[in-house]
């Protein structure tokens, strides 16, 4: 058998109305919590039984609720009514006016400006603000400068690399540069060798912190046997005469 419809009218019998309301109280606040959960929405119940005892429940907290609620119907007034919405704008730029005011003041007070009015105590609550704001900004002021510093090494290090890349480089075109002159000239003359192409004998070493001098010379052409022939020329001419 089905369950047969309840009249919906009051309760004459105090005892059953007592038992009703427990059970539909407990239904109901079970239902909305079930709601708060399920659809992620805020909800709020306030019941007052016949004796006035106060039963509550609320998802997030029953103060929030009723805020919501007492804006949202703030919002509905001004819809519904325009002067309600210029003087709740009213409002708000007498607010806002308000805020702007303050905040000059604390500025001025900051730059050390209309100070006579404060006491001892506002004075030395603007120096601790004054210290602390300081100490905010030296820190922020090393933490710039360790960064530069730091970036600035990373560049130092990467050009010293390549600095005696390049000297490796120069080092290897020095050794053949010598090994083709002495192809050419032979092993003999040591000194051409060197004449031709003065190049720093200290060697850069790997790590060390200093600059990087290249210098290289196109090897010269030492016209030894023109000389020799100028020189015996010379000298055959004597003899003759």
């Amino acid at each position: 058998m089905g369950r047969g419809k309840i009249v919906i009218r009051r309760i004459d019998n105090t005892t059953s109305r007592q038992v009703t309301f427990s059970k539909r109280r407990n239904g109901l606040l079970k239902k909305a919590k079930e709601l708060g959960i399920l659809c992620d929405a805020q909800v709020g119940v306030i019941i007052f039984s016949s004796t006035g005892k106060l039963y509550e429940f609320a998802s997030n907290s029953m103060t929030s609720v009723i805020d919501r609620y007492n804006k949202a119907k703030e919002e509905e007034t001004q819809v519904a009514n325009p002067n309600s919405e210029i003087k709740f704008w009213q409002k708000e730029v007498a607010m806002l006016r308000q805020q702007l005011h303050i905040m000059q003041e604390s500025h001025r007070q900051i730059m050390g400006e209309e100070l006579s009015g404060l006491t001892v105590k506002d004075l030395q609550n603007l120096e601790s603000q004054l210290e602390m704001s300081l100490r905010g900004v030296r820190t922020k002021k090393d933490q710039l400068l360790i960064s530069e510093i730091q970036e600035l090494n990373q560049k130092r290090e990467i050009i010293h690399q390549e600095n005696v890349e390049l000297y490796k480089k120069a080092n290897l075109i020095r050794r053949e540069n010598t090994e083709l002159y002495k192809k050419v000239y032979g092993n003999g003359d040591t000194s051409g060798v060197n004449g031709a192409m003065p190049i720093e004998s200290e060697l850069i070493k790997e790590g060390s912190n200093g600059p990087v001098h290249l210098q290289l010379s196109q090897p010269q052409q030492q016209n030894h046997a023109s000389a020799g022939a100028i020189k015996l020329g010379y000298m055959t001419e004597c003899t003759f005469i």
